[in-house]
Formats: C-alpha cells, structure tokens, sequence
C-alpha cells in the first residue's frame, strides 16, 4: 500500500503528498472515539493516516508554520527545532504524527487490528 503513495525525490515530497499530509493530519483532528484509525483518499485509493505519515518519514521540506502548530500543539512537552528560526521538517511531524496514531490505536486496543491489516495489504502486494 504504501507504493500507492507519490514518492519522495531525494528528500523532497511532491505537492500530492504534502496535501495529503495536511488532510492525515486534519483526519487526526477530528479522530474523536472510532476504534478504527481514520483514513484519507488518494486517487481512488483509501489509505490510514499512519501510512501518509510514513511515506513523509524521511522528507526534509520545511513544513508551513499553520501545519507547525497543528503538529506542537499534541505534544506533551515544547518543540525546539535546530535549524533556522526553529523550522520543523515533514521527517519530525511525520514521526511525531505516526506516535501519536500509534498511541491513540494503543489506547483504543486496536493497534492489533491495524498490524494485522498492515501485514496483510504487504502479502497482497506481492501476489
């Protein structure tokens, strides 16, 4: 499934992906009390929110400052960026955003659920 997603060129996510980061994102927003984890859609395709997140897992664009806030606002403890003017990369809001799934899914106990369906759709792939 996750070669359903557009790829990264040399660190860099085509403007699809970054969209469909910001609706992942929007869909954890809004994740209030299903057990499943929420999914977004991406040419006919539906795709879980964990899945975006790890396709973004080694980007290095900046992130927009409204996606920023988005992101810090869930953390427990204050975000300090290292680079100029504290900007944050797709790579460190994807692997904030795909804890927080994961401990939300873990909350819920439905993280064996997701794993499950996760193994299945790679064994799919490569019938």
């Amino acid at each position: 499934m996750m070669n359903a997603l557009p790829p990264l060129h040399d660190g860099h996510a085509p403007f699809t992906l970054q969209q469909l980061f910001r609706e992942a994102l929007y869909a954890f927003e809004e994740w209030d009390s299903e057990l499943t984890e929420p999914i977004v859609t991406h040419e006919g395709r539906v795709i879980p929110i964990s899945f975006v997140f790890e396709a973004m897992r080694e980007c290095t664009d900046i992130v927009p400052m409204n996606i920023v806030g988005a992101v810090t606002e869930r953390l427990t403890k204050p975000w300090e960026g290292e680079g100029p003017l504290d900007q944050m990369t797709f790579s460190t809001a994807a692997r904030v955003m795909r804890v927080l799934v994961r401990k939300r899914l873990l909350a819920n106990g439905t993280a064996d659920l997701v794993a499950v369906s996760t193994h299945a759709a790679k064994d799919q792939s490569r019938d």
